[in-house]
């Protein structure tokens, strides 16, 4: 591996981030094992690397009967995993936790060549992936255990709570996180007794079939898990049709279409959207920690990241400081497509999403943006590698002001007092995920507190938030519906039943009594209310 400057034999300009040169990550032997999973007869599509916009593998797409096949089969599988009980499916998943890390190499490897980002974002991929396994092992047994719940009327009404599996649950999940968000999805449905029929994105089936691959080898039946793929305007639609609960990560646009969908059958459906999330550094904030936050938040997987950080808004005081050492510290960060550790951003992942970065940077600056680093595409290193961007002046009437972008670009605006910007925070149609840094924990909090939005992390960029697996991460507003992680990202793949038995008392009086009879019962039911009033019950 080597760093230079930049590659000038492709005509690029010189000047602008350093350049790591090397090889890209090459395609594992096993790719066409891992494709002869997929549930499909129809014809075949081909993937191809951002990296190097080179094939990578041929798929074959899933028809209309290939579906059902893959729900009937799901269902017939689910009903014996579901009756394997909570222990022995929490042991499935923790050889899997194991076999994840043991082969982490690999799977980077996938993830690198299908969505283009630098090795070290991959690596959150390979690290979430496990810690979901591990997390929904240990906490499975004491969250879909029964419950006693309080009766209606103490030692008299015995009431417990049951959970129990939907069914078979269908999951849509993304191309930019093709690991992470497969796996985040569809583990909590298995630990909850469910089985799961998968469209990945088709530009990034072979992450999700390395994990499906290495959960097979945990022990996980193969049927319980089924993976279909093809194009989300067709395929997705034939998922939501027959699943008995759906989740989807993606545009709003679309994830507004599975819901109506989705409604149309009262099934549940869980969805994360779209973001344009906020960044607020206050005045008391250190600054060389709020930058490296910054930096992070703004860049990681290249800006591809559904809670990365657009909008930057820095407390006045700060801010000049803030902007010279932030554009200065983006300058520096390598750019390349190689296969190892040593850039720091990798690619965007296709023509589609560099079409759109450039727009959107070329539109502020018609606009009168101002660009302070970054701002062109760089196909001297890779065919959709974009630079980090860091531009002040966007204002309203600008595309990238209020739609999200989702790539390496963030405008950086100033404030005077924290009620502006927690005003400008939330002056969004999205509420998925926000930064807060300040020198004081308690203020920070209190800010987080105000503004609009799922997940609030203090001093942190996102990682604080997505690495909590014990608590619930989802958007609000248009960024979607239900969540993630917790009690909350298992409850969402059960079905809930209260059983309640009485005893003694009944609960109403009984109708072949005259009525003096009922009148002394309401009498009964009254002092025993005004004595569980007096016992604090």
């Amino acid at each position: 591996m080597t760093v230079a400057t930049h590659v000038p034999s492709t005509g690029a300009p010189a000047g602008g981030n350093p350049v790591v040169v090397g090889a890209p990550p090459a395609l594992p032997a096993t790719a066409p094992a891992l494709v002869a999973q997929v549930r499909g007869t129809g014809p075949t599509f081909t993937a191809t690397s951002p990296l190097t916009d080179e094939r990578t593998v041929d798929v074959p797409s899933s028809t209309p009967a290939d579906v059902d096949d893959a729900f009937a089969a799901a269902r017939t599988a689910q009903r014996s995993w579901a009756a394997l009980g909570v222990s022995r499916r929490a042991a499935v998943l923790l050889r899997l936790h194991d076999l994840v890390l043991d082969r982490q190499a690999e799977g980077l490897d996938l993830i690198q060549l299908e969505a283009g980002k630098a090795r070290r974002h991959a690596v959150e991929e390979v690290l979430d992936t496990a810690i979901n396994a591990r997390y929904y092992a240990r906490a499975a047994a004491k969250l879909l255990r029964s419950r006693r719940r309080t009766g209606a009327l103490p030692v008299l009404t015995r009431t417990v709570e049951l959970r129990f599996p939907v069914g078979v649950v269908g999951v849509v999940s993304p191309w930019n996180y093709p690991l992470s968000l497969a796996a985040s999805e569809v583990l909590p449905a298995l630990m909850a007794g469910n089985a799961v029929v998968h469209r990945p994105d088709p530009a990034t089936m072979l992450s999700a079939l390395w994990v499906r691959a290495l959960a097979v080898e945990a022990g996980l039946p193969p049927e319980v898990w089924q993976i279909v793929a093809g194009e989300g305007t067709v395929v997705g639609p034939l998922v939501v049709d027959r699943a008995d609960q759906v989740c989807f990560t993606g545009s709003t646009r679309v994830g507004r279409e599975v819901a109506a969908q989705a409604a149309r059958r009262l099934v549940p459906a869980s969805l994360e959207l779209g973001g344009k999330n906020p960044l607020l550094v206050l005045d008391d904030a250190d600054l060389d920690r709020a930058v490296e936050g910054a930096i992070r938040a703004c860049f990681a997987s290249a800006g591809q990241l559904c809670i990365s950080i657009e909008r930057v808004y820095v407390a006045d005081r700060l801010h000049d400081e803030f902007l010279r050492r932030f554009v200065a510290r983006t300058a520096t960060l390598r750019l390349g497509v190689v296969g190892d550790f040593g850039a720091d951003l990798g690619s965007l992942a296709s023509a589609r999403q560099l079409d759109t970065v450039t727009a959107h940077v070329a539109d502020a600056v018609a606009r009168g943006a101002v660009v302070h680093t970054g701002g062109r595409p760089r196909p001297d290193i890779g065919p959709y590698v974009f630079e980090p961007t860091v531009l002040t002046g966007v204002a309203p009437g600008m595309r990238m002001y209020a739609e999200e972008t989702f790539g390496p670009v963030v405008a950086v605006y100033r404030f005077d007092t924290d009620d502006e910007a927690v005003a400008l925070a939330n002056d969004t149609a999205y509420g998925l995920n926000a930064s807060v840094f300040s020198g004081s924990g308690a203020r920070g909090e209190a800010v987080a507190a105000r503004i609009d939005a799922g997940s609030v992390n203090v001093n942190d960029g996102y990682s604080a938030v997505w690495g909590s697996i014990d608590a619930p991460m989802g958007g609000w507003k248009d960024s979607g519906l239900g969540g993630r992680h917790g009690a909350e990202g298992l409850h969402r793949f059960t079905r809930v039943k209260t059983v309640a038995r009485q005893r003694g008392l009944g609960l109403a009086p009984a109708y072949h009594r005259p009525g003096e009879r009922t009148a002394a019962w309401t009498r009964r039911m009254t002092s025993a209310l005004r004595l569980l009033r007096r016992t604090g019950l």
